[in-house]
């Protein structure tokens, strides 16, 4: 894994949004529904979008920028 804490962090989230999509079908097969849950999920995905958005938004600005020749 990389040490570029952006990409851990993405990594992290991806990791979480696997365990909590399973853990709410698990609620559901048992037949207990939670609305936190979902709402959870949900906030979790917005979290690793906004990272992903921002992570290109990083690699963009950085490519923009050229090394000064001297």
């Amino acid at each position: 894994m990389s040490d570029d804490p952006v990409e851990w962090k993405i990594q992290t989230l991806r990791g979480q949004l696997v365990g909590l999509g399973s853990a709410i079908r698990q609620l559901h097969q048992s037949g207990l529904d939670s609305a936190t849950a979902p709402l959870l999920l949900s906030r979790k995905r917005s979290e690793l979008e906004d990272l992903l958005k921002r992570g290109r938004a990083d690699v963009r600005n950085a490519q923009m920028v050229r090394p000064q020749r001297g």
